[in-house]
C-alpha cells in the first residue's frame, strides 16, 4: 500500500468501476484464461534461473489507495482507506522485525495515529501459527493512520519516510512493499534455484483469497499507471532480485523486437 497525494486530502467513496475498451490479442482465439508471458535467464553469478512475469512488468498497473481502492475485505470498502492492510503485515524473519522495531522508534504522534495505543499493549503479537505480526486495532494495521488523521491516512512508516526524504520500504515490514510481487523459490535435485517473480494473485491470499470482495491484480480499475511495473517499482525491485539482474531485467524487456501482450484483465474475452 502506498500513500498518494489525494489520501492525505481526502478519502475516496467511490465504487465506481471505469470501464475500459478489452484489447484484442492478435493471432490468438481468447480462450485462454489469465495468460502470460515468463521471461527467464540465468543469474551471471550464482546458480539460478530468474523467471519473471513479463506480462505483468509492462503492464500499467499502480497502487491506487486513496484512488478507488476497493480494499481487501469480503464488501466493496473504499471509504474506510484499508487498502490491503486490513489483515495486519506478517514477518518474514528476525531481521524483518528488527528493521521495522527500528523504523517505530522514529514514528511520532504527529505521523502515527495509534503511538499511544502501542506504547501501552505493543504493536506485534503472535498469530495462531506462532508468527509474528503487527497489531490490528479497530480491524486494521496498528501502523495504518485512518481517514481524518490531521498527520494523512495510509501507512505511518510510509508518511514518516516520506517526510525525512527516504525510502519507504525501508521502514516497512517486506511484505508491504513487496506487494504485489510476489517471489517464490524453487531448487532441483542438483541444488540449482529457480526463482520466480509475478503478480500477486488472489490464491497467494490462502484459503481466505476467494473471500475478497476485490483484489488490484485482476481488476482493470488498477491499470492506470502512466508507465510500466518494471519502472514504477523499480526500487521494490532491485531490492528483491538485485541491481544487475534487474538491469538484464530491463534490457530484456525493451528489446526493440519485443511484441508485448496486454495483461488478461484488459484483453477481450470468447466464449468457450
Amino acid at each position: 500500500m502506498r500513500v498518494t497525494k489525494s489520501a492525505k486530502a481526502k478519502t475516496s467513496n467511490s465504487t465506481a468501476v471505469t470501464k475500459r475498451k478489452a484489447i484484442p490479442v492478435t493471432g490468438l482465439s481468447g480462450r485462454h484464461e489469465d495468460l502470460h508471458e515468463m521471461l527467464s535467464f540465468e543469474d551471471p553469478k550464482e546458480q539460478r534461473t530468474w523467471v519473471f512475469d513479463a506480462t505483468f512488468m509492462r503492464s500499467s498497473w499502480k497502487c491506487i489507495f486513496g484512488e478507488g481502492c476497493q480494499g481487501i475485505l469480503d464488501v466493496a470498502s473504499p471509504e474506510l482507506n484499508q487498502g490491503c492492510c486490513s489483515e495486519g503485515a506478517h514477518f518474514v524473519d528476525e531481521d524483518d522485525v528488527s528493521n521495522v522495531v527500528k523504523a517505530v522508534v522514529r514514528l511520532t504522534e504527529k505521523n502515527w495515529q495509534f503511538k499511544d495505543k502501542a506504547k501501552k499493549k505493543g504493536f506485534l503479537k503472535k498469530n495462531k501459527e506462532g508468527d509474528t505480526m503487527t497489531r490490528r486495532v479497530d480491524g486494521a494495521c496498528i501502523f495504518l493512520n485512518r481517514p481524518g488523521f490531521e498527520g494523512g491516512a495510509g501507512c505511518a512508516f510510509h508518511i514518516a519516510a516520506t517526510e525525512a526524504n527516504e525510502r519507504p520500504l525501508d521502514w516497512k515490514p517486506n511484505v508491504c512493499w513487496q506487494l504485489p510481487l510476489r517471489l517464490e523459490y524453487h531448487t532441483d535435485t542438483n541444488g540449482w534455484v529457480n526463482t520466480v517473480v509475478r503478480e500477486w494473485k488472489r490464491r497467494d491470499w490462502g484459503d481466505g483469497g476467494t473471500d475478497l470482495h476485490w483484489w488490484c491484480t485482476d481488476n482493470s480499475d488498477a491499470f492506470v499507471g502512466k508507465e510500466p511495473v518494471y519502472k514504477y517499482l523499480k526500487d521494490e525491485i532491485i531490492e528483491s532480485v538485485g541491481a544487475k539482474v534487474y538491469d538484464l531485467l530491463v534490457e530484456a524487456l525493451e528489446r526493440p523486437t519485443a511484441v508485448t501482450l496486454p495483461h488478461p484483465v484488459l484483453t477481450e474475452k470468447k466464449s468457450k
